[in-house]
């Protein structure tokens, strides 16, 4: 006689099918929030606990990831707000980093998409909030942009002028010539 309880396996299998599928939910209800409703319901730290939780179900089980994962998207879409623009090249997405592999990681990744080992980095503590490519021609400012979905981003040239910290000129010293283009 065969039983009409599922395995044991079967069962843990569809709970943590389950816990993915809501912990998929609840995230993509939360970057909309944040990112397009600028409303966060929730802090940093508990989005980025509930988002961990993901992240190590589907590395455990990677048949759990789904291409909507909030785990495979970097920034959000540009919002309708603003005119969208098109990066000279892709704006990435800082990632926690906590251990020295992680690090050692993430550099093969931007070695392997730069398509060069010749990299140099500046670090700074991550702090949570906007990132932009501030664009020179001439050594003059003429466009920042938001980082978007990392393509497309949104033209916020006239509130980054009335940023005092951020230069209207390149400094360069007198017999330095500018670029053409900087970003």
């Amino acid at each position: 006689m065969r039983s009409s309880i599922p395995p044991r396996s079967f069962l843990a299998s569809s709970k943590v099918e389950k816990r993915a599928a809501e912990l998929r939910d609840v995230l993509t209800y939360h970057l909309y929030r944040y990112h397009v409703l600028d409303d966060p319901e929730v802090s940093d730290a508990e989005y980025d606990t509930l988002y961990d939780e993901l992240v190590r179900l589907e590395e455990a089980e990677p048949t759990l990831v789904t291409p909507d994962s909030p785990t495979q998207r970097v920034g959000a879409l540009p919002s309708e707000k603003f005119q969208k623009v098109e990066h000279p090249s892709p704006m990435g997405s800082l990632e926690k980093v906590t251990t020295d592999e992680a690090v050692e990681k993430w550099h093969q990744d931007v070695v392997k998409r730069l398509g060069t080992s010749n990299v140099a980095y500046v670090t700074e503590p991550k702090i949570d909030g906007l990132s932009i490519n501030l664009i020179y021609e001439d050594g003059v400012f003429v466009r920042g942009a938001t980082r978007g979905d990392g393509r497309l981003g949104e033209d916020v040239t006239p509130k980054v002028r009335k940023i005092k910290a951020i230069s209207m000129s390149m400094q360069l010293a007198k017999d330095e010539t500018p670029p053409a283009e900087t970003s």
